[in-house]
């Protein structure tokens, strides 16, 4: 992407492994992923930088994403979902959980329900932004403060629905 869009900052997003681990040194972090971000050696190599300061667990979540673009953000059969992912983890004290895909914080409330309130949750997105803001600086592409900008809604899917979903959970 970046060699085609060189005019464009281009960002990638991470799972929130250093902070999460910062937060409770010595303590127990939950990566909640999809099992191919599990499996990327990208995901190894930080995996692998953190795993003296903290005890990493690995929770795939194949089928999680699909529950934000059915749009089922409460449902019963989510918070089932969410419980049967945490069986496996029922013996350990976990002390925060990482969302390590972009569909899961609009899944927050019901994984902290799920986990229960002693449980630190960390999102990527505000790291991200973070860069995005620093980058568009750095390249003179950032919107002076209190200027509007605007928003196109692009979806990999055809589907019209899938648009307004989108707008739904941006304006969540």
């Amino acid at each position: 992407m970046r060699r085609v869009y060189p005019q464009l900052p281009i960002i990638a997003i991470e799972p929130a492994l250093k902070p999460a681990v910062l937060s409770c040194q010595g303590g127990t972090v939950l990566v909640m992923a999809t099992p191919a971000t599990l499996q990327e050696q990208k995901f190894a190599r930080l995996m692998e930088s953190y795993q003296e300061q903290a005890e990493i667990l690995k929770c795939p979540c194949p089928g999680l994403m699909e529950f934000v673009e059915r749009g089922e953000l409460g449902s019963p059969e989510l918070e089932d979902y969410l419980r049967k992912r945490f069986e496996e983890f029922a013996g350990k004290q976990l002390d925060a959980i990482v969302l390590g895909c972009t569909h899961y914080p609009f899944l927050q409330g019901m994984i902290q329900k799920v986990a229960g309130p002693g449980v630190k949750i960390f999102d990527g997105a505000p790291g991200t932004a973070r860069q995005l803001q620093r980058r568009l600086k750095a390249n003179g592409l950032l919107k002076p403060p209190g200027a509007r900008g605007s928003i196109t809604w692009l979806n990999s899917s055809p589907d019209p629905a899938m648009i307004a979903l989108s707008k739904r959970l941006f304006e969540a």
